[in-house]
C-alpha cells in the first residue's frame, strides 16, 4: 500500500474559498487501477495559515506513478495554476510519499 499526502498552507481569510474549490472539482480518480481512497484533510491553524492535506491511498506505488502519467491525472490538475487562485495558497502545496509498513485494521478476527 502507498500513500501519496499533498500538504497545503492556505491564507486564514480564503478558508473557505480553498475547501468549496476541493468540494467542487472532479477527481478523476474512481475506477483508476490501484486506487483505494481519498481524504481531504483540515488541519491546524496558525496565525500565517491553516494547514490541509489530500490524501490518497493506493495499492502500490506503481499504481499511483501510473496515474501521474495518466490523462485522469491532467484532468484533474487542469486548472491548478488559475491566476484567480493567486494569494490562497502561501507557496507551493508539499509531497509526500509513504509506503505503508504495519495497518491496524478494527475489525475482528474469527479465531
Amino acid at each position: 500500500m502507498y500513500i501519496a499526502m499533498n500538504r497545503f498552507r492556505v491564507n486564514p481569510e480564503r478558508t473557505q474559498e480553498f475547501e468549496q474549490i476541493w468540494l467542487e472539482r472532479e477527481t478523476h480518480l474512481q475506477g483508476l487501477p490501484g486506487f483505494e481512497a481519498f481524504h481531504m484533510l483540515r488541519g491546524p491553524e496558525r496565525e500565517e495559515h491553516v494547514l490541509y492535506a489530500s490524501h490518497t491511498v493506493w495499492r502500490s506505488r506503481e499504481d499511483f506513478e501510473a496515474w501521474t502519467r495518466s490523462e485522469a491525472f491532467r484532468q484533474a490538475h487542469a486548472n491548478a495554476g488559475q491566476s484567480k487562485r493567486e494569494g490562497l495558497y502561501l507557496g507551493p502545496p508539499s509531497f509526500e510519499g509513504f509506503e505503508v509498513i504495519q495497518t491496524v485494521d478494527n475489525e475482528e478476527s474469527d479465531a
